[in-house]
């Protein structure tokens, strides 16, 4: 209901702004007639208006439409929506220009219709009546603004970072996008910014000269009781913890600007959607590396307009898999989720971004077990997905180390299910979320993926020879900041609780990414394969396998450490660090690829791709029934046994008794040969 009255009155707004333009077509025609002629002149042209208007207005109308006037939002009318105008009151001109010439002055009349001075004239008039009620509008908007942080008694704040970005935040709170803000002044890294006013902030100082603004500000009767990081901000690495040491010493709350997006190319767009937010700064903020910078317009293009439908889509990655698709203009999503709260949350989430929005996003939402192949294939055949992404696993180590038989029967029997169903339904891709720990795996977690992945890939190379055939990639990667059972929120409740906190081995390096990143790739990977590879000459190898650049390993103690002395202890003295022990499963460094696979670069910065190897369809469906006896008889020896044939870096063995040294380190995984 509230999406269907979001869209009439969105209809209805467009219907207005057209009818302007229009109207204000023909006034500048008819004031410009006006201000240059008078007399019989003058009345010779009125008496052809109504001839000549109409035919003219109807192709302004059409200018205006390809010059997407009509497509921008007055509120947050800028220089790139008057440049448009700027356009199409040109082409209107010139028009104006060869017909007078061409056709007025020899056939017609035998003089000038127009005139260069009169066309010149409805050039600047047709400017101005066209910009002007823009402008007007959104200084409007933004006085209302204004006063409305006055009287919601909006808390004082600084803005911190490059004078770009604090533009850009400064904007979404004219809109209303943030609301209880008022900016009073602005501190930047950069000295090209001081001295400068930005949208009537001015800009107070540097980084350096946090605590002498907040000071001049209270003397001024401003007492300051928030600081705002934008992007730039978080990114200089060098001052983001001093930052937050110095915040905390002033007893003020550090916010970072969040929405969809805040990227270039989506940051702009989106807030002015009015889909922003702030966050309170966490210490995992404090801990990324740069991110990959990510190429929106290519995932719009393959999202836009598609169905898109996502196992286990109420889990940390799958449930950011359907934000991002919904962000990147899916028409329907189809979460399939078998926890009737999780489906619930993130369902909710994706309506509330329509609403937000107004994209049109039709949610769908299903309560299932990728285990049920019969359900399965059911909701797939119905809602028939342009792409479906496979995130639904189990994925904790050390459970599945416990409880073998369940990471069977859902990595590698749910995963065998989502590719059949998919491929049954006529999904163009097929994206299985698989892991670094699949590469040569010591676990029955990288076992599992590892299976399932062999799967996939060998159902896409079935059909290797078709171009249009369905592509089935497996995108592997490592662990992910936030998301269930990371080790970052562990190690903040402990710090909270006041430690121990715990790691398995001083030596334990792990890649970290967040999972707003991890997912955009994932889209990205997902787009090379389905777009880039298609279109690729025939006799190109197409990759079944992409592994996403993690950056460099994190030392696990060293990450401990960090975050002790960022919630403002010292490790050792205030809070100890404890060595429990690598747990069962567990491997001290994880690998990007196995040594058969060949690997290749896509030409997409983040993601890598290799051709896999893997067994024929025929060998894999003799393993997948052993494996089933298997976990029928809870034969565990047995379901080793298979997975021991069939991945030949497979290694099942003790794991290293607790060690605080390299040299004490389990060894590596025996390599057996294919």
């Amino acid at each position: 209901m509230t999406t269907t009255h979001t869209r009439s009155s969105t209809g209805f707004k467009k219907f207005l702004i057209i009818a302007h333009d229009l109207v204000m077509t023909g006034l500048a025609v008819a004031l410009a007639f006006a201000m240059r002629f008078e007399g019989p002149m003058l009345d010779t042209r009125l008496d052809a208006l109504p001839i000549i208007l109409p035919g003219f207005v109807a192709y302004a109308g059409i200018v205006y439409w390809i010059f997407a006037l009509y497509k921008s939002r007055w509120r947050f009318a800028s220089l790139p929506d008057l440049a448009n105008i700027l356009r199409a009151v040109t082409v209107l001109a010139l028009t104006l220009l060869v017909v007078d010439y061409v056709l007025a002055s020899s056939t017609f009349y035998g003089f000038f219709f127009f005139g260069k001075i009169t066309i010149v004239l409805y050039w600047m008039l047709q400017l101005f009546l066209l910009g002007g009620p823009r402008l007007a509008y959104r200084y409007l908007k933004y006085a209302q603004s204004r006063q409305t942080l006055v009287r919601e008694g909006a808390v004082p704040a600084l803005i911190l970072g490059r004078g770009s970005d604090a533009e850009v935040l400064l904007r979404a709170i004219e809109s209303g996008a943030l609301r209880k803000i008022q900016p009073k002044g602005i501190l930047t890294p950069r000295d090209s910014d001081l001295g400068q006013s930005i949208r009537g902030v001015p800009v107070v100082g540097r980084f350096a000269d946090l605590e002498q603004a907040v000071a001049d500000f209270a003397e001024r009767g401003y007492n300051i009781r928030r600081l705002v990081l934008a992007p730039s901000a978080l990114g200089q690495e060098a001052e983001r913890e001093h930052l937050l040491a110095r915040a905390r010493k002033l007893g003020l709350p550090l916010s970072r600007l969040q929405g969809l997006d805040v990227g270039k190319g989506e940051m702009t767009g989106e807030i002015a959607g009015g889909i922003a937010s702030l966050a309170p700064v966490e210490i995992e903020d404090l801990l990324l590396r740069p991110t990959v910078e990510i190429d929106h317009e290519r995932l719009a293009r393959f999202i836009r307009g598609k169905r898109v439908a996502v196992t286990g889509g109420g889990g940390s990655i799958g449930s950011e898999i359907c934000m991002r698709a919904a962000a990147f203009g899916a028409s329907d999503i189809l979460v399939i989720e078998n926890s009737e709260p999780a489906l619930h949350q993130i369902t909710e989430e994706l309506r509330a971004l329509d609403a937000a929005s107004a994209a049109g996003l039709v949610v769908h939402g299903a309560i299932a077990d990728v285990r049920d192949s019969a359900r399965l294939h059911r909701l797939l055949a119905d809602y028939r997905p342009y792409v479906v992404f496979h995130a639904a696993a189990l994925k904790h180590v050390p459970y599945l180390e416990q409880d073998w038989a369940e990471g069977v029967r859902t990595n590698v029997f749910g995963s065998v299910n989502a590719a059949d169903a998919a491929l049954a339904a006529g999904a163009r891709a097929f994206v299985m979320i698989s892991t670094d720990k699949a590469i040569e795996p010591v676990s029955m977690l990288g076992a599992t993926k590892r299976f399932a992945e062999m799967y996939a890939q060998a159902l896409d190379s079935a059909r290797a020879h078709d171009p249009g055939a369905p592509r089935l990639i497996a995108v592997r990667f490592g662990n992910v900041l936030g998301s269930n059972g990371s080790v970052v929120p562990k190690f903040k409740a402990q710090i909270a609780r006041g430690g121990p906190v715990t790691v398995t081995h001083k030596d334990m390096v792990r890649y970290f990414m967040t999972v707003r990143e991890a997912c955009n790739l994932v889209l990205t990977a997902a787009s090379h394969a389905d777009r880039d590879m298609r279109e690729a000459p025939a006799e190109t190898e197409r990759p079944s396998v992409y592994v996403l650049k993690m950056g460099q390993p994190v030392r696990i103690h060293d990450m401990a450490e960090r975050m002790i002395r960022l919630a403002g202890f010292e490790p050792g003295t205030e809070i100890e660090i404890a060595v429990t022990g690598i747990r069962p499963g567990e491997r001290l460094h994880e690998i990007l690829f196995a040594h058969d696979e060949t690997i290749t670069e896509t030409g997409i910065d983040g993601v890598m791709a290799a051709r896999a190897v893997f067994a024929s369809r025929i060998q894999l469906g003799v393993w997948l029934a052993q494996l089933e006896d298997a976990v029928t008889r809870y034969d565990r020896a047995a379901a080793e046994a298979v997975f021991d044939a069939a991945i030949p870096d497979f290694a099942r063995r003790p794991i290293a008794a607790p060690a605080t040294h390299q040299a004490d380190a389990a060894p590596p995984a025996t390599k057996r040969p294919a």
